[in-house]
């Protein structure tokens, strides 16, 4: 039986399983490793045949065996070394220095964080949150290590929400593969210092960067001119609506209080005509029939939309916006006239999508994937967890472990 075991726990000579140790009351079972070898090469500086001094027992959690938790325990040697005068101890090959896991139990972990709350895995494997972290943290800081971003030309930059009490993290995507490339608390202009540099160590060129997305934040504007001087501005579409929008509802707000009939309206006037319910068609029929403010802010945010679903090009674009730009001036809404200007100031950049047709459409998606294990989680208690969990959902990194419940043949990984 010990050596079945030895050899489904992939131990070659000198490990071997010596004896099973099993507790159906605990509900665990427990193999036990000895090396039996009694001189050793240094681990310190490789001089053969060298005396164990001691052996320290250690134990390891490992993949369930069935239904029972199952540990390895083991006594590892400490070679006393005539070379280089070092006491030193010996790896054990089913783990890494420091862990309290089996690299295949660290696999299986980082597989459930993909898909589960850290605290949820914790009690499910019998264990504590900050260990769970620590592995975490351990393999994604691994595997970016090993990320290559050579031939990114084009970044997609967004904020996203960490905590309550306007606390953000700014999230760097290549656009070409639809990946998180670098995440860093804060939504300031020296995010991109910090963006750049992690960048740089990634073999990455800042000035290689031909296009940046982003909203129109002063800030990112300002880190990327400094950070990517090569780099042209393209402001987001989805954005540039946004702020539409929030013109519109000024708009609105001021109304509703002459207008009462305006009560209700708010989710009419943002959502796409397709999906209007009876109630809002109504609503809207009435509504494009009168002469009121909001009437004609949302004939103006209807006008935008239309401009980035159908200008065929950069010049057709520049054009339309000119003069969407010219008629919001004319429309008497201070909120669109301010819109107006902010557009006039921004559109380079604006035109810029029609030229590249880049935009940070797949950022949102990714940021329902991040908001989705957010919630799973019922948030996280530090921006590093937060980073580190958008890394995981979002970074598509070669380098992770893989589940071992994937693996035709679970071996222990060396």
């Amino acid at each position: 039986m010990e050596k079945l075991f030895t050899q489904a726990l992939g131990l070659t000579s000198p490990w071997s399983v010596t004896s099973v140790d099993f507790s159906p009351t605990d509900g665990r079972i427990d193999f036990v490793v000895a090396c039996d070898e009694q001189r050793l090469p240094c681990p310190k500086c490789g001089s053969a045949e060298q005396p164990i001094h001691d052996r320290l027992e250690r134990t390891w959690q490992h993949l369930n065996f069935f239904q029972f938790k199952a540990f390895i325990r083991a006594g590892l040697p400490r070679v006393a070394c005539s070379s280089c005068g070092k006491i030193t101890q010996v790896e054990a090959p089913w783990t890494r220095q420091g862990s309290g896991f089996t690299l295949l139990m660290e696999a299986f972990i980082v597989a459930l964080c993909r898909e589960m709350p850290m605290a949820a895995v914790a009690r499910m494997l019998g264990t504590t949150g900050d260990r769970i972290a620590r592995v975490l943290d351990y393999h994604v800081a691994q595997a970016r290590a090993q990320e290559v971003h050579a031939e990114v030309t084009q970044l997609a930059v967004d904020e996203r929400s960490a905590r309550r009490g306007q606390r953000f993290v700014t999230l760097f995507h290549d656009p070409a593969e639809r990946r998180l490339l670098f995440a860093t608390p804060g939504r300031k202009a020296a995010t991109f210092a910090a963006f750049t540099e992690d960048f740089s160590a990634h073999g990455g060129d800042p000035g290689a960067i031909e296009t940046v997305s982003m909203d129109m934040s002063k800030a990112y504007q300002a880190g990327a001119r400094k950070h990517c001087p090569n780099a042209t501005l393209c402001f987001d579409p989805f954005h540039v609506v946004a702020l539409a929008n929030e013109a519109l509802q000024q708009v609105r707000r001021a109304e509703v209080k002459e207008v009462p009939d305006l009560k209700g309206s708010r989710w009419a006037l943002l959502k796409d005509a397709k999906g209007w319910t009876m109630n809002q068609i109504t609503l809207m029929h009435h509504l494009q029939r009168t002469t009121l403010k909001t009437a004609r802010a949302w004939r103006l945010k209807e006008a935008l939309r239309d401009i980035f679903a159908t200008a065929t090009d950069a010049v057709d674009a520049q054009t339309r916006l000119t003069a969407w730009v010219s008629w919001a001036r004319r429309s008497r809404l201070p909120a669109f006239k301010r819109l107006g200007a902010t557009i006039l100031n921004h559109l380079e950049g604006i035109v810029e999508h029609f030229r590249t047709g880049l935009s940070n459409g797949f950022v949102e998606a990714m940021n329902g994937l991040i908001q989705a294990a957010k919630a799973r989680a019922r948030g996280y208690a530090t921006d590093h967890r937060l980073i580190t969990m958008c890394y995981l959902i979002c970074g598509k990194l070669k380098h992770l472990p893989t589940n071992p419940w994937m693996n035709p043949y679970i071996q222990t990984a060396k």
